[in-house]
């Protein structure tokens, strides 16, 4: 009978965890980011021209890494870039066409969402200590992004909830893809932008606005919020989710970046001039308890799951994924 593996201690935990952390901020800044250079018609283009910096980049990093990858690796990536661009295209399009409120509250139901799908996936439901938590972060989102008030549902709402329930797939395929997981970080999240880049091109004959175009129009500061967007919030924060899934579990690396809407809060008041006001600073509060409790929660097993014959569970990657190539 399969044993489960041992959970990491708290400061291995927190060498995976504090990068993660990371990317929530920055995934947090780019809200602002993109509202500074995004209309409707160039939501295509500018999704292209955000990749098209960071691919040829990433590329040079894993040249050697790439002549390695086998039919069945590119393949495995190949279908992690096609979740990847619905990602950005369901969250770009999304901050368009709805608040920033309304936006930050539903992309944060992915850490909701993830728990929930890894336990049905499992069959070795979470922990109440972890549902709690969730809860408790959910609330503070909810009151987090209650300074503006809420705006009737709308496309962009729809849209936003497509967008996390797209986040919770591409969590759960990376960690569970078998044509993947010993694949290096580097050569696979090139594969994965590439693939975003050949959606992107293939859907910019529909776009109003060229990539040449668009680019020629742009201020110095829009470049440097393109630039940001391109090495930070795309290279940066998807090579480390990435990288960060296959160390960790699903729920942890999702509830982690369910902290991603109080950065934007926080980035919001410092450059944006938003007033969260007294409810928006108590969500702030309740956001990082719940996400540090749930962490916490999701780092002990309960003693059932280690007599199941599944042994998968919100805490641990499963044991064919703990090799030397994933463990580096």
């Amino acid at each position: 009978m399969p044993t489960a593996p041992a959970t990491p201690g708290p400061r291995r935990a927190w060498l995976t965890d504090g990068p993660v952390l990371l990317v929530a901020i920055v995934w947090g800044s780019s809200y602002l980011a993109t509202k500074n250079i995004t209309r409707e018609d160039t939501v295509i283009t500018l999704l292209l021209l955000r990749f098209l910096i960071a691919v040829p980049l990433l590329g040079l990093v894993a040249r050697r890494a790439l002549r390695r990858l086998t039919v069945r690796e590119l393949g495995g990536g190949g279908v992690l870039g096609l979740i990847l661009a619905a990602i950005f295209l369901l969250e770009t399009y999304g901050v368009v066409h709805t608040s920033a409120t309304n936006a930050g509250l539903i992309i944060s139901l992915t850490m909701v969402f993830t728990p929930l799908a890894e336990a049905a996936l499992n069959r070795t439901p979470p922990s109440r200590s972890f549902l709690a938590a969730a809860a408790l972060s959910l609330l503070g989102v909810a009151l987090l992004t209650q300074g503006t008030g809420f705006t009737a549902p709308s496309l962009g709402d729809l849209l936003m909830l497509l967008a996390a329930v797209a986040r919770t797939v591409n969590v759960l395929v990376i960690h569970r893809l078998p044509a993947v997981r010993d694949t290096d970080d580097a050569a696979l999240t090139f594969v994965q932008l590439a693939t975003a880049v050949a959606v992107f091109a293939l859907l910019t004959p529909t776009a109003g606005t060229g990539p040449w175009k668009l680019a020629a129009s742009f201020t110095g500061g829009q470049w440097i919020n393109l630039l940001y967007l391109s090495l930070m919030c795309t290279l940066f924060a998807f090579f480390v989710q990435l990288w960060a899934v296959r160390r960790s579990s699903p729920s942890r690396v999702s509830l982690l970046q369910g902290t991603e809407p109080l950065w934007a809060a926080v980035i919001g008041v410092a450059l944006g001039g938003d007033h969260p006001g007294v409810l928006g600073c108590l969500g702030a509060v309740l956001v990082l308890a719940g996400t540090t409790w749930g962490r916490r929660a999701a780092e002990h097993r309960p003693a059932a799951d280690a007599r199941s014959p599944h042994p998968r569970t919100l805490d641990a990657a499963p044991p064919a994924m703990k090799t030397p190539s994933t463990e580096r």
